[in-house]
């Protein structure tokens, strides 16, 4: 069985992504990774290439900025990346650069993969997701956060990346049929320095929405404020191995009062069913479980 994974990144350095780390976690789950690395502000590339590996194979692409209608721009590099994953490869495995695996999880994914590597129904593989937020001490906790999405998927069948890269559909517009693992996601995307993050607010809803848009709804300021979440668990799990560096060289503390949670009385509602029944009400799904 060959498993390749793809991913893309621009400006990763500038906006504080660890991308070498989510490099890394899949690493040892690949025979070879494709990398499409943006034309950036900073020395992505070169921080791509310090990882060193011979698996690693880099994709230089321009990203078409133009493209400012529901993030479409994610996609299509998505796309890029995945175009270039072999022909001979049974699986594609994706994250993002704000995404990272748990080691722990890698004989579930290998599981997966060898079970339905000859199962052409099975069209992609299903992960979980855990959402942190602030720190490195919280997850998001609330039904805002999305909590499964596809991340290994069949190539040559017409697999496509959806809307703003969130998930994938055959040729734009089928679902995937797929089977859900028992490995998490683990979602850094609102961990970073509160300037960092905010730099990050400024710059990345430009890929959404126009400059008038930004203007009236993305706050100016130095810092990103945080406190301004409606509900958070504290994480007592343990983190993948590869971000130990990354967050013991953290620089910034943010601490939320647990008692301030906010739940809609609709949210309190849905959790009781899911409680109950283990059934999401509402839930996006942009899948097809078999």
């Amino acid at each position: 069985m060959k498993a390749v994974g793809f991913t893309f990144v621009r400006n990763a350095v500038k906006y504080d992504y660890p991308v070498l780390e989510s490099i890394h976690s899949l690493l040892p789950l690949c025979d070879e990774i494709v990398v499409a690395v943006g034309q950036s502000d900073d020395d992505t590339l070169g921080l791509i290439r310090s990882i060193g590996s011979p698996k690693i194979r880099i994709v230089e692409t321009v990203w078409d900025d133009r493209l400012r209608t529901g993030g479409r721009v994610l996609a299509v590099e998505t796309d890029k990346a995945l175009a270039a994953v072999p022909a001979d490869a049974d699986w594609a495995i994706y994250l993002q650069a704000d995404e990272v695996l748990h080691e722990a999880d890698y004989p579930a994914i290998r599981a997966g993969m060898e079970r339905w590597a000859g199962d052409p129904k099975v069209e992609g593989l299903l992960l979980s997701y855990r959402h942190f937020y602030g720190s490195y001490d919280y997850v998001g906790d609330s039904y805002r956060w999305y909590r499964r999405e596809i991340r290994i998927v069949r190539p040559g069948i017409g697999v496509q990346s959806y809307r703003d890269a969130q998930g994938f559909r055959v040729d734009g517009t089928r679902k995937l049929r797929v089977k859900l693992l028992a490995a998490t996601v683990h979602h850094y995307g609102w961990v970073k320095t509160p300037a960092a993050m905010q730099r990050k607010q400024e710059s990345f809803g430009k890929l959404w929405h126009s400059d008038e848009w930004m203007t009236q709804n993305i706050a100016q300021a130095e810092e990103f404020d945080y406190s301004q979440i409606d509900s958070l668990q504290r994480f007592t799990g343990t983190h993948p191995a590869v971000m130990t560096t990354r967050i013991r060289e953290r620089n910034w503390s943010f601490d939320h009062d647990l008692t301030r949670n906010r739940y809609r009385l609709k949210d309190h509602f849905k959790r009781v069913i899911e409680q109950l029944t283990g059934y999401r009400v509402g839930e996006y799904r942009n899948y097809k479980l078999v």
